[in-house]
């Protein structure tokens, strides 16, 4: 039987994070993640969204089609 580890509490690394929400301090951590961020180039946003766009498309179109199948095939059982 593998025994799982028990998650450990972190001490907060200053007494000013259990004081409560600050904002500036949440606006400076948001600069600092953004900087982290490995944004995409313009030619793989946009061929990453025309591949979004045409998988919602085949998707959308796939429902449409299959909701008329069985609309059609309840008009003909329950008419």
């Amino acid at each position: 039987m593998v025994k799982k580890a028990e998650p450990t509490q972190t001490e907060p690394a200053n007494a000013e994070s259990t004081s409560g929400f600050n904002p500036v301090q949440l606006i400076q951590d948001s600069k600092a993640e953004l900087t982290r961020v490995i944004w995409p180039s313009r030619q793989q946003l946009i061929s990453e969204s025309l591949a979004v766009i045409a998988m919602v498309s085949l998707s959308a179109t796939t429902i449409y089609l299959v909701n008329n199948l069985f609309s059609w095939a309840a008009a003909k059982v329950f008419v």
